[in-house]
């Protein structure tokens, strides 16, 4: 039998409310304890004692029956004040009864996922959503912990067990029992089937990118106003100004919501010949991030010639307020051109969104990719004429890889990892 335990479930400090959970076979008997009898699944409005019978608070407390629960198991939620004093109380109270144990981090999440109340992915998009900085950070990890890869798994789980089932009637059957030739229907499952997984693996490559953000470099000769611009950016002095070339020297980078998308703005030395070591040091730096960056804003002075730059990145005129120009350009010290510069990058962004499946991780688009190499590795044995036997495992192979996108086969080696990120009370 598993073990009851408990653990608060909102932050830690000062609040208005704070809550604390129980789940597991004692949890009832446990806040009863302290709250008198309660019913199976309900709410009510008690004050919690402590075993000497002394008042601890008045708290909402909430109880859900095992088939009702986040958990699978029965729980409790006592909604108690949010002072530090009065949740040190209730905990110590609770710490004192045998049959109960402090959880452990993502404990309620892995028992939800034992308990077949959420699958794995579902288990991801949590974490993901506890962990979102953005709006699309937040939509993304939404639609993955409401179920849609689950569902789209499900779906997909379902045309390759047709696929399977047909071809071992063929194994299963002699030639004059099997009704028609499957290998039409299995071949146009195969290869729709390969073409959505891939499809879905690179929108999921691209959810990576939203998941971890993406980034943006200002690059430019020096004195060009990239620390100016990246501080009026970031609304403070994230970056040292100065009329002396050369002041920056190290990458220096600064994390915010652009529109609604997690970017890391990166403000690089400027580029030009190095007048000593340290400064050559950190233009090569400069050069090696802006390269791995997702988007490039180049900014050139005013009369001078526009730097070259890559078809998807930025050439952005710099100290506009000094001397106006055409297309993108703003002026780090007014402001001017700011809102058509964050609006330009935004859409730029937003564009490499546009094909975001429903996958979020890595972790979905290699298991898509190789279920996908599968059902391509299987279309050339049938191609071939190869034994019925081996496409047959092939298929299951693939299958198998549609398993592991929720869960059902090979998570133990990737629980660890997943669960270090919750809080305790998750």
């Amino acid at each position: 039998m598993a073990d009851t335990i408990f653990a608060l479930a909102t932050a830690a400090g000062r609040a208005g409310i704070a809550v604390v959970r129980i789940s597991g076979p004692a949890a009832h008997s446990a806040a009863a304890r302290l709250a008198g009898r309660l019913p199976e699944h309900g709410r009510s409005l008690r004050t919690l004692r402590d075993p000497r019978g002394e008042a601890l608070d008045q708290a909402l407390v909430l109880t859900f029956a095992p088939d009702r629960s986040f958990t699978g198991e029965a729980v409790v939620e006592l909604h108690c004040h949010g002072a530090p004093a009065v949740v040190s109380a209730l905990l110590r109270a609770l710490g004192t009864q045998e049959d109960l144990r402090a959880a452990e981090p993502g404990e309620f999440t892995r028992r939800a996922l034992e308990n077949g109340r959420l699958d794995l992915a579902q288990v991801e998009g949590l974490a993901d959503l506890l962990a979102a900085e953005t709006e699309g950070q937040r939509r993304q990890a939404m639609r993955v912990f409401a179920g849609a890869l689950g569902r789209k798994a499900e779906e997909w789980r379902a045309r390759l067990l047709r696929a399977v089932a047909l071809v071992e009637a063929t194994i299963d059957f002699s030639d004059e029992d099997v009704p028609e030739d499957v290998w039409p229907e299995v071949l146009e499952l195969i290869v729709l089937l390969e073409e959505e997984l891939r499809m879905e693996a690179q929108g999921a490559r691209i959810a990576e990118r939203l998941r971890e953000g993406f980034e943006v470099a200002i690059v430019g000769a020096p004195n060009v106003g990239k620390s100016t611009l990246l501080n009026r950016l970031a609304g403070r002095e994230a970056a040292i100004t100065s009329d002396i070339a050369g002041t920056t020297r190290d990458v220096i980078e600064v994390r915010m919501d652009l529109q609604g998308l997690p970017v890391t703005l990166i403000d690089t030395a400027g580029l030009r010949e190095a007048q000593d070591p340290i400064e050559a040091i950190g233009i090569e730096r400069a050069r090696a991030r802006a390269a791995k960056a997702d988007l490039r804003v180049h900014l050139h002075l005013p009369g001078e010639t526009a730097p070259e730059a890559g078809p998807d990145d930025l050439i952005v005129l710099a100290k506009a307020d000094l001397a106006p120009g055409s297309g993108l350009a703003v002026s780090g010290r007014t402001g001017q051109g700011l809102d058509a510069l964050v609006a330009e990058i935004g859409r730029r962004l937003s564009d490499r969104t546009s094909g975001l499946g429903v996958g979020l991780r890595e972790r979905h688009a290699n298991a898509m990719l190789d279920a996908a190499n599968l059902l391509d590795e299987t279309r050339a044995l049938i191609d071939i004429g190869a034994a019925v036997e081996l496409v047959a495992e092939t298929l299951r192979r693939s299958l198998r890889q549609l398993d592991a996108l929720v869960g059902r086969v090979g998570v133990e080696d990737i629980l660890g990892e997943i669960f270090s990120s919750f809080c305790i009370g998750k």
